[in-house]
């Protein structure tokens, strides 16, 4: 059966970018500030952000790792010691210059990440090898004062996790990077039902200060890439900076290595570009705050339907399933299917007197707007159907990705492939003046170079022959 049109929506095909912001703000999910790139994250939103926190904060404890949480402001003379750093981020600080009614000396930042912090505090409390490894996690806020901005994708303030871990050997400290690394992307397939392409940055496209970058990359359905997650291997480029160091077994005075990881708000955007559509918000259910919402027709005059609608609900919170009755006699049963629509969830079970008299209800999937009948007793399948469904919006997803992954040979091929969107493999000559003029000619920027993928091949720009390959993309 077909959705119930909810003619407010952009179309995504007719302008993408419309319809991307209608759906953060008719779905409730965020609402706009005075102040260029800040947003409100609205109770849905936010608890979107919960869920997805709660899975990895379990994680994440789960591989050792412990939460902290350090100051939102460094001292500029503390955040200038890592050259690096500081010419990557530099151009989006936020600087404090004035404390009350004084002039500060030393003006304060606030946070666009907090590496500084960090080996600060690290330099304090490690002096043996018995300190080690140091696995923290901090879950916070961070400002980068961006010029364009965009709800969840781009903002002047957003929400994230940076992981910070210090070890002995750089193989220990190399390892953690891709660890966490397939730990987003566990996130990505088992909690989001979105399938992401992973590897490393090329040097051009790593994070300043870090020696590797590793990256889990979504594609969006109008065929850009999204940078939704990335770790860090740092070698001892901070330990020396920052002075950090430690004795060893042996008797020695070494720099320990370290590892950065992190995945941010921007996880929200990936969700609605990859799985909504027309209607609004279509959420996978281990993420989506409300898996099952229970439409009653006639709640109110009808004690029946009253009855058996009051059990559902408490039969699936006894499951654990997050379940809403929605009992409002003031808004029609239309009503309340195109709301729930927008918002995304991924069951809906309607209650009405007619399929009561053959012991019956009704689901609606939303993801693709199917609607079938089941018996009374068959109430306790709902659980194994949120799987079900999350499988099936996992494979949607996988097969929409593998259909837009393209193989050039030349530089015609390349830019005609990138022009229809999705992911063009390439041979990689590790040239960046390759890089940049594929930016310049199309636009598109080096997203990763895939770890299981080496062969020999020909740079399309250089002609130089090559072992690796490397996937370009246009990106937000």
């Amino acid at each position: 059966m077909a959705h119930i049109k909810n003619e407010a929506i952009t179309p995504r095909n007719e302008d993408f970018a419309k319809w991307y912001t209608e759906v953060c703000k008719k779905a409730e999910l965020m609402d706009y500030t005075s102040m260029k790139g800040f947003i409100i994250y609205r109770p849905y939103g936010y608890a979107i952000w919960e869920r997805i926190r709660e899975y990895l904060d379990r994680k994440f404890k789960e591989a050792g790792h412990e939460n902290v949480y350090l100051p939102m402001v460094i001292k500029e003379s503390l955040f200038n010691k890592e050259k690096e750093h500081v010419e990557g981020f530099a151009p989006e600080t936020l600087i404090v210059t004035i404390g009350g009614k004084d002039k500060l000396d030393d003006p304060l930042i606030v946070r666009p990440t907090s590496e500084v912090l960090f080996c600060e505090h690290y330099a304090k409390i490690i002096s043996s090898y018995r300190d080690l490894p140091k696995l923290y996690n901090q879950w916070c806020s961070v400002v980068r004062y961006e010029k364009t901005t965009r709800p969840f994708l781009r903002g002047s303030e957003f929400l994230w996790q940076e992981g910070h871990t210090v070890h002995a050997t750089a193989e220990e400290a190399k390892e953690e990077a891709i660890k966490m690394l397939h730990i987003y992307d566990d996130l990505g397939k088992n909690f989001l039902a979105i399938p992401f392409m992973k590897g490393r940055k090329t040097e051009k496209e790593k994070f300043a200060g870090a020696k590797e970058t590793y990256a889990i990359e979504a594609l969006m359905h109008d065929g850009q890439s999204l940078q939704a997650g990335t770790t860090h291997y740092f070698g001892d480029n901070f330990s020396k900076a920052f002075d950090i160091s430690f004795q060893d077994k042996d008797g020695s005075l070494k720099h320990p290595y370290q590892s950065s990881w992190g995945v941010s708000t921007r996880l929200i955007g990936a969700l609605i570009m990859v799985h909504g559509d027309d209607n609004g918000l279509v959420l996978p259910p281990h993420v989506a705050p409300i898996q099952v919402v229970i439409i009653p027709i006639r709640y109110d005059l009808d004690e029946n339907v009253k009855k058996v609608s009051d059990e559902i609900y408490e039969h699936l919170k006894l499951q654990g399933i997050r379940v809403k009755l929605d009992n409002d006699s003031t808004r029609s049963p239309g009503w309340k299917y195109a709301e729930y629509e927008m918002k995304g969830i991924p069951l809906r079970i309607e209650v009405g007197p007619r399929d009561l008299a053959n012991n019956e209800i009704t689901l609606a999937y939303r993801y693709n707007g199917e609607k079938k009948t089941i018996k009374l007793d068959e109430i306790s399948s709902i659980s194994q159907t949120l799987d079900d469904i999350h499988e099936a919006m996992y494979s949607k997803a996988k097969t929409f990705l593998d259909e837009h992954i393209h193989i050039a040979q030349n530089k015609e091929e390349l830019g005609k492939l990138l022009k229809q969107g999705g992911y063009v493999e390439v041979g990689y000559c590790e040239d960046e003046a390759c890089e940049k003029k594929v930016k310049e000619l199309y636009q598109a920027t080096a997203r990763v170079i895939p770890f299981d993928i080496e062969k020999d091949g020909t740079c399309p720009i250089c002609g130089k022959k090559t072992k690796k390959v490397v996937l370009y993309a246009r990106a937000y």
